[in-house]
């Protein structure tokens, strides 16, 4: 034994430990949890009425007097285990908008709905995979002394591809200040949508809230060239949200213009730099807006919530768009695993970080995502469940739900994190173990179902 690795060894000495059992059932209740936290602590439940106790539990018996819990990251760079169980809970979110359940009715299908994708603008010709990247009659070069075009076939997965043709001519302070303002630009988008809903119907913009509702969701994703655009579900409602039918002069046209036409005019001015200027930043040329159709005639529901789900586990480092975790020094960047063209924007981003102008936006503090501070996800409040519901859904079929009319006393601190190196190969295989359990569970069903 004392020439074997040294995550062997502690695997092998873990497996020995009297405890064992015990800190493998946590283990696989964490889903194999490639982080889990570690707590200390005990929880008390007590009838509400006598006070007599009616469950305890506390750490103090467990395998190291603690109790591992699932990290909860989404990014599936970090925790496969935990961004799996995330993605789920993404679909089912993002479905029952589309198809209804989770106290969502069924009848939000026959809405006026949009698969919408919203681009950042061009900020300076990249290398494009294709049959030709950007071939040119006329050849010629730019002002560095590079050429205009690229006649290759680049391979999607080509490394070249998403670079610019010239570092030079690449206007990387447009970029990362685009990315600083990207959320604020939704923002303004999904309110002028509404203004044009309320000019189309003939009412006054204060009133469109007294008829109809925007509900939407969206999941923002870091392009090839490193740059974010948004992919959203958005439909029309009633009032009173899912629940509330929207008025006759709610039609999918009428959505669709408005979007469209949103997405063209608004705007948002950085804050003047002397050293930068004031810039206007826009959703790029590439709109998109499909109907979603409840006859098949357009994207299917399904896959619209599966693909959204695939691309919220996903972090900036796994895109080659950026890093999940943060840069705190400048030396930092000089090291980070990225390339060169990412690198070059988490420089400016440090640099204009620096100026007092831009201290709001945090520049440096979210230099590792180039600039972009916004969540992976959002959504409107009533486009249909949330996380926490989803959550506290799985908790009660699990069993782990309160006790009706009693009281509940807890007491929990944080103690650690991770795991030894051994422990962190006993829980990959049990993730792994998990994910193909599911895996069969889902073709069964599949087969079934065609049966």
């Amino acid at each position: 034994m004392r020439h074997l690795p040294e995550t062997d060894r502690d695997a092998i000495r873990l497996a020995q430990d009297p405890q064992f059992a015990r800190w493998l059932e946590q283990i696989t209740a964490t889903g194999g949890c490639s982080h889990p936290v570690h707590l200390s602590g005990s929880t008390t439940t007590l009838d509400g009425t006598t006070g007599e106790i009616l469950h305890h539990y506390d750490t103090r018996n467990e395998p190291g007097e603690r109790l591992l819990v699932r990290c909860r990251n989404r990014r599936a760079t970090i925790c496969p285990a935990c961004s799996r169980l995330h993605a789920g809970d993404t679909y089912h979110l993002v479905r029952a908008g589309l198809l209804g359940g989770r106290n969502v009715p069924a009848t939000v299908r026959n809405r006026p709905r949009l698969f919408v994708t919203l681009t950042a603008p061009s900020f300076g010709p990249v290398h494009r995979a294709g049959e030709r990247c950007r071939p040119r009659r006329d050849g010629g070069t730019c002002e560095h002394g590079r050429p205009l075009g690229c006649a290759t076939a680049h391979a999607p997965d080509a490394l070249v591809v998403g670079q610019p043709l010239c570092p030079d001519c690449y206007d990387y302070t447009a970029h990362v200040l685009w990315h600083a303002h990207a959320s604020k630009l939704w923002d303004r988008f999904v309110i002028d949508v509404r203004r044009r809903l309320a000019s189309s119907a003939g009412l006054v913009q204060s009133r469109f809230a007294q008829h109809a509702r925007l509900s939407f969701a969206r999941v923002a994703e870091y392009q090839k060239r490193a740059a974010v655009h948004v992919h959203a579900v958005v439909r029309l409602d009633g009032p009173n949200g899912s629940d509330d039918e929207p008025p006759a002069w709610a039609t999918t046209n009428l959505l669709s213009h408005a979007v469209r036409d949103s997405a063209r005019r608004v705007h948002v001015r950085t804050p003047h730099s002397p050293a930068v200027g004031e810039l206007v930043l826009r959703w790029g040329d590439q709109i998109d807006a499909r109907t979603l159709h409840t006859d098949g005639d357009g994207p299917d529901d399904d896959a619209v919530a599966a693909y959204v789900a695939k691309y919220v586990t996903k972090g900036a480092s796994e895109t080659g768009a950026g890093l999940d975790h943060l840069l705190t020094t400048w030396a930092d960047i000089a090291v980070a695993p990225v390339s060169t063209h990412v690198r070059t924007l988490m420089r400016v981003c440090w640099r204009l970080g620096g100026l007092p102008e831009y201290e709001p936006l945090r520049l440096r503090a979210w230099t590792h995502t180039l600039g972009y501070r916004g969540h992976i996800l959002t959504k409107s409040r009533a486009y249909s469940t949330t996380y926490a519901a989803l959550r506290a859904e799985r908790a009660h079929h699990m069993g782990h739900d309160d006790t009706p009319d009693a009281i509940t006393e807890r007491y929990w601190r944080y103690v650690g994190s991770g795991h030894t190196p051994g422990a962190a190969l006993i829980a990959a295989g049990v993730a792994d173990d998990l994910a193909e359990s599911r895996r069969l569970g889902a073709e069964a069903q599949r087969e079934e179902g065609s049966g």
